[in-house]
């Protein structure tokens, strides 16, 4: 039996929320009505910096029948909060399109939760936990609107991501307590798209973005254990809040 956790939906909405306060507060800071950074449209070239809170999540699949595993009743993953740091490259390509490279690293925890169930009929949650430092590589394409009430602009975002886990559990040995480690492959490819509004400050340009992350490859290295075997496809997927600054 697989069980979807909801919690990652529920902390979707909050962070939506978040993402429309935040940007609320920060547009003050853009003076309605008053045109700021005329000039910057017209360069080739923006450079930046962002920050970002994230929740990193599995989309996973188990065997349709876990009847083989014995006492093994239940596989389910729990999201924890982290937060990304990136070095923003932003090409000008027309009026209305940018193309966006932003390396940068990404700090992730997760947990695939397997509950058991004893002959007694008491249950025990097991947690395989999987942290990360990924270092990212993006690269996106952004549409962006005209200028509203001359300071605000809105925009989508679409492209891909390559991600490189620095510490990847991939190689790790088994501990000698017993405790089985669940391995991860270190390489993922991911699609992603985001929407998000760029407010001209007096100074500087600051963004608020919301982007979503699916990975495309199944990032369980396959073992001979009920942890593992269980589980027939694990791929990454990411809620991300970003604050800009350019």
């Amino acid at each position: 039996m697989l069980c979807f956790d909801c919690g990652f939906m529920n902390q979707t909405r909050k962070t939506i929320l978040t993402i429309f306060l935040v940007g609320l507060s920060v547009s003050s800071f853009a003076q309605f009505g008053v045109p700021n950074l005329l000039k910057y449209d017209k360069k080739r070239f923006h450079f930046g910096f962002s920050l970002g809170y994230n929740q990193f999540d599995y989309t996973i699949s188990t065997k349709p029948d876990l009847s083989n595993y014995d006492t093994l009743m239940m596989v389910n993953t729990r999201s924890l909060s982290g937060f990304s740091l990136g070095i923003v490259t932003n090409l000008r390509l027309g009026k209305y399109f940018d193309l966006r490279f932003i390396p940068g690293l990404s700090f992730a925890d997760r947990y695939i939760n397997y509950t058991i169930r004893f002959p007694s009929g008491n249950e025990l949650v097991r947690d395989k936990r999987a942290e990360s430092v990924y270092l990212d590589l993006p690269l996106l394409v952004k549409f962006k609107s005209s200028r509203m009430l001359n300071n605000i602009r809105a925009y989508v975002l679409a492209g891909g991501q390559y991600s490189f886990d620095m510490i990847s559990a991939k190689k790790k040995k088994a501990p000698e307590n017993g405790n089985v480690v669940l391995k991860l492959n270190p390489h993922d490819v991911q699609a992603q798209v985001g929407v998000g509004f760029d407010f001209y400050c007096t100074y500087f340009k600051f963004s608020t973005e919301l982007k979503m992350s699916f990975g495309l490859r199944n990032m369980l290295v396959q073992e001979d254990n009920a942890y593992a075997t269980s589980v027939t496809s694990l791929r990454a997927k990411n809620l991300q809040i970003s604050f800009i600054f350019e």
